[in-house]
C-alpha cells in the first residue's frame, strides 16, 4: 500500500493543527490564563502526534535513533498528553450558567487545583507504565508505521501497552465530548456554540478509532488474521475525521472573532477619516495608512481597532463645539419616522451631528459655548457596546439616509 496518502493527510492535519496551537500559545502569552494554556496544550499534543505518525517522519525517527518503531511510543505519549489536557479542560471549563461576564474558565481555587492534580496524577503515573510495557515488548523490527498494532499485538506486553493507551484515550474523548455537549446545550446560538459542538462531534467520532483499534488488537492477539484493515484504514479514517472536527472546534470561534475584528477595523475607517480631517493630531504615527494596506491587514487587529475607536472618541470631543443643534433635531425627527431600531436611530443622529460639525469647522464657524452644545446619544455606551455603536455611525456616513436626515434641519 502506498504511504503517500498517509503522509499527505497526517502531515497536512498536523501542520494545520500546529498553526492553531501556535495562535493559542500566542494568545496565552498576551493574556496568561491556566485555561488557555490547557487549550493550547490540548491542540499541540495531538498535532505533534499527527506529524510523527506520518510514515515519512516515523521511519526517519527509527533510522536516526536506531530504536525500531520508537515513533509509536512518542505518538502515543503525545495522545496521552492530549487525553490529560482534555480531562483537565473539562474540569476548568466553567458551565455557561456559572460564568460571570466574559469569564470562561472556572476560578482556580484550592478545590479545583486538587481535582486537577488528581486527574493529571493518573495520567502521569501511566506514562512510565506505558514506556516499560513498550520496551518489554520489543525489540520491534522492521519499521511498521501503519501496521505496528496488529504486527506486535501477539506480544503480551505490547498488547497491554496498546490496550492501556486506548483506554486512556477513550476515557478522555468521552469525558470532553460529554462536557462539550452539556455546555453547548446551554449556550446561545453563535460561533462559540458551533465550535463546542464541533469539538464534541470530533471527540465522539474519534471514539470510532478506539473501537477499530481495540478490535484489531484483540483479533491479532488471538492469532486471527485478515483484520489489519481495521487498524490501517478504518481506524485512521475515524481519527482523521475526529481531528478535523476538534481542530475546527478550536479554530472556528477564534477565526470568527478575528474576522469580526478585521471587519470592525475596516468599517470604522470612514468615521475615522471624518474626524481626522477635523484634528490631524489623531494620527499619532504619521499620516493614515492607505486603504489598500488596511484591506490586507492581518495582525494586531484588536489593538488597532481599539485605538481607532479611542481616536474617534477624541475626535468627536474635538468636534462637539461645532455641532449644529438644528442638524441634531432634524436628524432625530427623521430617525423617529424611519423604520430603524433604537441603536440605528442613535447612530444616524450622531453621524448627522458629526457631518454638520465638520462642515461648520471647514466654514470657520464660531464654536458654541459648552451650555449650547447638544448631548449626543452613545456617549455613555458600555465599552462592550461602544464599538458596535461606532461601526453603525460609520456605516451611516455612506448611507443616503444621512443626506435626507441633514435636510430636515430646522
Amino acid at each position: 500500500m502506498s504511504e503517500l496518502p498517509y503522509n499527505l493527510v497526517y502531515l497536512g492535519i498536523g501542520g494545520i493543527a500546529w498553526t492553531v496551537a501556535g495562535l493559542k500559545l500566542r494568545a496565552w502569552r498576551r493574556e496568561p490564563s491556566f485555561g488557555l494554556l490547557v487549550v493550547a496544550l490540548a491542540v499541540a499534543s495531538p498535532s505533534t502526534s499527527f506529524l510523527l505518525a506520518s510514515p515519512l517522519l516515523y521511519q526517519a525517527i527509527g533510522r536516526l535513533t536506531g530504536v525500531g518503531n520508537l515513533a509509536t511510543l512518542l505518538v502515543y505519549l503525545g495522545i496521552v498528553g492530549f487525553s490529560a489536557a482534555t480531562v483537565v479542560l473539562a474540569l476548568v471549563w466553567a458551565p455557561p450558567e456559572e460564568r460571570a461576564g466574559d469569564q470562561v474558565w472556572a476560578p482556580l481555587d484550592d478545590r479545583l487545583r486538587q481535582r486537577v492534580r488528581r486527574r493529571t496524577a493518573v495520567f502521569a503515573a501511566m506514562v512510565p507504565v506505558l514506556v516499560a510495557l513498550f520496551l518489554i515488548g520489543g525489540p520491534y523490527r522492521p519499521e511498521t508505521p501503519l501496521t505496528f498494532d496488529t504486527t506486535f499485538a501477539p506480544h503480551t506486553a505490547t498488547a497491554l501497552f496498546l490496550a492501556l493507551y486506548q483506554g486512556l484515550y477513550a476515557y478522555s474523548l468521552i469525558d470532553i465530548g460529554r462536557v462539550c455537549l452539556g455546555h453547548a446545550a446551554r449556550l446561545p446560538a453563535g460561533w462559540l456554540r458551533r465550535g463546542i459542538r464541533f469539538i464534541a462531534a470530533g471527540a465522539l467520532t474519534a471514539c470510532g478509532y478506539v473501537v477499530c483499534k481495540i478490535a484489531a488488537i484483540a483479533l491479532a492477539y488471538a492469532g486471527i488474521d485478515g483484520a489489519e484493515w481495521l487498524s490501517t484504514a478504518l481506524g485512521p479514517l475515524f481519527a482523521t475525521l475526529g481531528a478535523i472536527g476538534i481542530t475546527l472546534g478550536f479554530a472556528g470561534p477564534a477565526g470568527a472573532a478575528w474576522t469580526s475584528r478585521r471587519r470592525d477595523f475596516r468599517a470604522l475607517r470612514p468615521l475615522w477619516d471624518l474626524v481626522y480631517r477635523a484634528d490631524r493630531r489623531l494620527a499619532l504615527e504619521g499620516p493614515p495608512s492607505p486603504a489598500w494596506r488596511e484591506r490586507v491587514a492581518l495582525r494586531d487587529l484588536e489593538w488597532r481597532t481599539t485605538r481607532r475607536g479611542l481616536e474617534i472618541r477624541d475626535g468627536q470631543l474635538t468636534l462637539r463645539p461645532w455641532i449644529d443643534p438644528a442638524a441634531v433635531r432634524g436628524a432625530e425627527r427623521f430617525a423617529e419616522r424611519s423604520a430603524l431600531d433604537p441603536d440605528e436611530r442613535d447612530a444616524l443622529v450622531v453621524a448627522a451631528a458629526l457631518r454638520s460639525a465638520v462642515g461648520a469647522l471647514a466654514a470657520r464657524a464660531v464654536p458654541r459655548p459648552r451650555e449650547e452644545q447638544p448631548v449626543l446619544p452613545g456617549l455613555d455606551a458600555d465599552p462592550a457596546e461602544e464599538r458596535a455603536h461606532l461601526v453603525l455611525v460609520s456605516s451611516f456616513l455612506q448611507s443616503p439616509l444621512l443626506e435626507r436626515a441633514l435636510a430636515e434641519q430646522s
